[in-house]
């Protein structure tokens, strides 16, 4: 299995809790090889990395991709959001030719059983498989040319045929969307891939990219949400909030900030005090905040169309305060 993660050191430890847990529930697989696309990983950082996969024998390899924006032949904005995001676009021009098939991982998530299946997964004639994500705004599909009836997927798992997105150029594909769009969209990497890749994408089951905030919605708030949505069935649904594979923490409560209540967190601390990054400090100043955000998850759960309005309201205004963050 060839697991793809992309951090600089400000996601290092985060990169070091996934990739931990990665490895302990995938002890059964003759072979792991981590690739981790590299903005800048300090020395330290990358032997502390390595100390991870070497207590499970595994393989890592850290490739350097260094500034990103020369990648580009045009001007980017992220919106906010850090440019190691884009790191993905480029996984067929940096990794190794013989890699047929990967499967990339945002540092953000951590895995709680075998991958096996996952990685086994028929692909059949898509370029790559990943989960639905339908509290997507309708603006941002709109914005790159997906109808209210067409699946929204998220980025943060892919599972990617690479003999495919090699022979068709997928990389190209994307970069030529992004510039068409001005090389700026709400969550670029995510959107470039929504857009130029409409109609390639495989729905993986949500067990496989579970995000913690969708704890507190309802199977049909949804599939009213997104209709598409209605594929998955509600049983799948419960069965991945249940016993989820893979977590993703998506959203503001993260398990890393001060006074979070994620109701998953206790995952997150367990695998950061196996890492060398154990007893790191969560971040300060957030627990007014916190304890906001985690009431309104009781309120999606109770009257779901509270969390769409304020998600409508103000969840564009909390991407771009983190401008020059």
């Amino acid at each position: 299995m060839n697991v793809v993660y992309a951090s600089n050191d400000n996601y290092a430890r985060h990169l070091a809790v996934s990739l931990y847990s990665l490895l302990d529930h995938n002890r059964d697989l003759n072979d792991i090889h981590v690739y981790v696309l590299s903005m800048g990983l300090s020395g330290v950082t990358k032997e502390r990395l390595k100390t991870v996969t070497d207590e499970f024998g595994r393989k890592l390899t850290v490739m350097e991709l260094g500034d990103l924006k020369a990648r580009f032949s045009y001007k980017v904005d992220t919106g906010g959001f850090d440019l190691s995001i884009m790191a993905r676009l480029f996984v067929g021009e940096v990794l190794p030719e013989e890699t047929s098939r990967i499967l990339y991982l945002d540092c953000d998530t951590v895995v709680l059983s075998s991958l096996k299946n996952l990685w086994e997964t028929d692909l059949k004639s898509s370029l790559l498989g990943a989960v639905m994500e339908p509290t997507i705004y309708p603006s941002i599909k709109e914005e790159i040319g997906l109808l209210p009836s067409e699946p929204y997927y998220n980025s943060g798992v892919l599972l990617i045929d690479m003999n495919r997105w090699k022979k068709e150029n997928a990389q190209k594909m994307l970069l030529d969307f992004y510039c068409a769009k001005g090389g700026k969209l709400f969550a670029g990497d995510q959107d470039t891939i929504n857009g130029a890749l409409k109609g390639r994408i495989k729905p993986l089951s949500p067990r496989y990219n579970f995000f913690t905030n969708y704890r507190y919605y309802r199977y049909s708030h949804l599939v009213r949400l997104s209709p598409v949505y209605g594929k998955l069935t509600e049983k799948g649904f419960k069965e991945a909030k249940k016993h989820p594979a893979i977590l993703h923490f998506m959203g503001d409560e993260r398990p890393w900030k001060e006074g979070n209540f994620n109701h998953y967190r206790r995952a997150y601390d367990h695998y950061l005090s196996l890492t060398p990054w154990a007893g790191a400090p969560k971040e300060k100043g957030t627990r007014l905040y916190m304890a906001a955000y985690h009431l309104m998850d009781y309120a999606t759960f109770l009257c779901p169309p509270v969390r769409d309005f304020v998600s409508a309201r103000f969840g564009m205004k909390v991407i771009n305060s983190r401008k020059g963050t």
